[in-house]
């Protein structure tokens, strides 16, 4: 659940801080308010380079899983060796996760 942010903060600062705030923002993928509040949280930001295509790949695959496994609860196809399937696919999503930790 998402909370609603209601709250306003204003803050004056030179256009150079304010650019360089908002490319740090960017670079990470995040907007300036949420790049703001997690820095000010003292929660560090952590960008693994070269997992776009990783986690492209990924979820691509999850959907195809859905896929099948729809289809085999329909009776519209029978799937073998599915639990390992899926026990396989939660194994790379667990890995995928442990890069994003911060030690």
């Amino acid at each position: 659940m998402q909370k609603k942010k209601t709250a306003i903060v204003t803050a004056r600062m030179t256009p150079k801080v304010k650019a360089q705030l908002q490319q740090r923002a960017q670079d990470a993928n995040m907007t300036l308010t949420d790049y703001l509040c997690i820095c000010g949280l003292g929660k560090e930001i952590v960008r693994v380079e070269g997992l776009d295509g990783v986690l492209s790949e990924l979820k691509a695959q999850g959907r195809n899983l859905n896929q099948l496994t729809t289809l085999a609860n329909m009776g519209r196809l029978t799937v073998l060796r599915g639990d390992e399937l899926i026990k396989s696919y939660a194994v790379l999503c667990e890995q995928v996760s442990r890069l994003t930790e911060v030690d």
